[in-house]
């Protein structure tokens, strides 16, 4: 009986099979997490300027980017977590894409529009107009019958003072009836819908066309009215009376309509914004 080792233990372990190589420079945690403590902030700080949740950042910080939702919203993560702690992201990020195998192609933007273009209502009777032309009709009837019958009798009091003659066809004894006004025309209704969101109101329509994104919104006093994910082609309003607060987690992806005109502003895919919104044109908000 052998006591030496069988030929199953010299096979090559399961670590043999990985990387041999070590990784050039420090990890992007790393790099992250060394920013941050010569920024003099801690973990809760960097949360609360980045909107990322203290366990994500955490996360970030040990190079574990599963938790951030996919690589789109880890690029985004990486951007805002270098800006908070004052380095510059783009290194951060092209070394991202190198280990997770490069950026992807923008996905096309899918013709959503038309098919969320509000459409206009149809044409309905004017009721309101028929019955002010009605009523009109009835008290220029009447007016005109009270006024005609007064001439009338001055006609006949005027007949019986000259010679005695009677014309059964005069024109004073024959009153012609009166005609109906022509009703007013009903305006036609806007070609728009959007024109159509009150004045005195602000509102905002987050469309996400292109991909997913993470998205909060907040009224004038800091009520949250929306805080989740959109899918693509899932869309979400919001109105206040005076200021509305968004978040887009993956701006890129964004349609964005404010008091009923469309925001041309460009984002990237992944980019983090802060906006804000209140009556009037978008733009000056």
């Amino acid at each position: 009986m052998s006591i030496g080792n069988s030929p199953e233990d010299d096979r090559p372990s399961i670590e043999d099979d990985g990387p041999a190589t070590a990784p050039d420079g420090p990890s992007i945690g790393r790099v992250l997490q060394q920013a941050r403590i010569a920024a003099g902030l801690t973990v809760d700080e960097v949360s609360s300027a980045t909107r990322v949740r203290i366990p994500i950042v955490h996360a970030i910080e040990g190079d574990d980017f599963s938790r951030c939702g996919g690589d789109v919203y880890a690029r985004g993560h990486i951007r805002t977590f270098a800006q908070a702690v004052g380095i510059d992201p783009a290194p951060l990020v092209a070394q991202y894409d190198d280990e997770h195998g490069g950026r992807p192609a923008p996905t096309p933007p899918a013709p959503l529009f038309d098919a969320e273009r509000i459409r206009p209502e149809p044409r309905r009777p004017n009721w309101t107009a028929a019955m002010v032309a009605a009523i009109v009709v009835v008290v220029g009837f009447v007016g005109f019958t009270m006024f005609g019958g007064g001439d009338k009798g001055k006609g006949h009091s005027s007949v019986a003072e000259g010679p005695a003659q009677h014309k059964p066809n005069s024109p004073a004894a024959s009153p012609q009836a009166p005609k109906a006004p022509a009703p007013k025309p009903t305006p036609a209704p806007s070609d728009s819908a959007i024109a159509a969101v009150p004045a005195d109101k602000v509102t905002v329509k987050v469309t996400a066309v292109n991909d997913k994104s993470w998205i909060s919104a907040k009224d004038h006093n800091g009520k949250m009215l929306f805080d989740g994910l959109l899918e693509k082609g899932q869309a979400q309003t919001f109105q206040d009376g005076e200021k509305v607060d968004l978040i887009l987690g993956n701006a890129g992806a964004i349609e964005l309509y404010v008091n009923g005109k469309k925001i041309d502003s460009k984002f990237d895919d992944g980019q983090v914004e802060r906006l804000s919104y209140t009556k009037g044109d978008p733009q000056a908000g």
